[in-house]
């Protein structure tokens, strides 16, 4: 852990979102035996993030493996050692890349445990960044998190904080099943206050809300909750408006209770992802939200995402096709029935 970059307080230290995935990783490592990470450039190079930086040192190259380009191949391995028993944890560059991995996750770590009565499963974690920006052009800037939180078997999450990157990465090692951990490249560099407990975690299929409010539900996870904040405290500042934000955590099991709870107070919703809304995150919170509030909505549920289009390389084009701030706001007073 950089030294540089932490401020110590009681119980707890001020870290990025990178040392607190480095650290559950070391911890889970130290704790038990059977956790190893593979990847590409994991290990010698320390990571393409350098969120296995020091781990290889500690634990060797048969604990921290650098793997070919080959994500079928590696991760397909890292199904097979989970199935016998072991830990993986599987590190892919870019979500785009487990693309080429969809069949081993897809059609076989997901699932192993009811093909086979439970009796073999497949405690394995794939954790990798995901979303758009710095013109990485179309095929390296995409989110899929409704493709993956789509397929029953597979459990996927989302820290938005480096608390919940630490406890949902704790929380899926520790899982008997495979769990999808989704990061991005955006807070990798974002601080926050992070429990040096071991035993910390943070239950996978429990949102947080991360800003209480009395007139506006915006409904987020990932980096869709860092900009939602930031909305959030625009509104308060520019129209007095007290927007409460629900930070999924987890997008499967989904914790659609706590969502319900938090309209049932606004009776106002705004869902907002990095990804293409059709078919999406978004798509399916509307679908919960009005099945389960019906009669606490007093506007139609509110969506913002990614532009329906693949993501353009020309820096003016990528902003205006991302949901950033000012689409967020503006959907939000809309949603208020406010002039922005």
């Amino acid at each position: 852990m950089s030294t540089a970059e932490a401020t110590t307080t009681t119980g707890t230290e001020v870290m990025t979102y990178r040392e607190a995935l480095r650290l559950a990783l070391r911890e889970e490592m130290e704790r038990d035996e059977r956790v190893f990470l593979m990847g590409e450039e994991v290990g010698v190079f320390e990571g393409a993030y350098k969120v296995s930086a020091g781990l290889m040192d500690q634990f060797g190259a048969d604990r921290v493996r650098d793997t070919p380009i080959s994500e079928e191949g590696f991760v397909g391995a890292g199904a097979g050692a989970a199935m016998l028993g072991e830990r993986p944890v599987v590190e892919i560059m870019t979500l785009n890349f487990l693309l080429v991995a969809m069949d081993q996750v897809i059609n076989h770590a997901a699932k192993v445990g009811a093909m086979f009565g439970g009796e073999v499963r497949c405690p394995m974690v794939i954790r990798t960044p995901n979303g758009a920006g710095n013109q990485l052009t179309a095929q390296h800037s995409q989110s899929f998190d409704g493709w993956f939180a789509g397929t029953p078997g597979l459990k996927v999450v989302a820290p938005a904080s480096p608390a919940d990157a630490k406890g949902l990465l704790k929380a899926a090692i520790r899982d008997e099943d495979p769990v999808l951990v989704l990061e991005n490249l955006p807070i990798y560099k974002e601080k926050g206050e992070v429990s040096l407990d071991p035993e910390f975690v943070t239950p996978i299929g429990l949102a947080n809300v991360a800003r209480t409010g009395e007139d506006l539900t915006i409904v987020s996870h990932g980096f869709a909750t860092v900009r939602a904040l930031h909305v959030a405290e625009q509104l308060a500042a520019d129209h007095g408006i007290d927007a409460e934000v629900v930070d999924l955590r987890s997008l499967r099991p989904l914790d659609v209770q706590t969502i319900a709870e938090s309209v049932a107070k606004t009776n106002h919703v705004l869902c907002v992802e990095e990804g293409w809304p059709s078919y999406g995150v978004t798509a399916e919170i509307a679908a919960r939200v009005q099945k389960a509030c019906f009669d606490d909505l007093d506007a139609p549920v509110e969506r913002v995402g990614m532009a329906e289009v693949p993501l353009p390389y020309a820096k003016e084009l990528e902003l205006a096709a991302m949901p950033h701030e000012e689409r967020i706001a503006a959907a939000a007073l809309a949603t208020l029935g406010r002039a922005s």
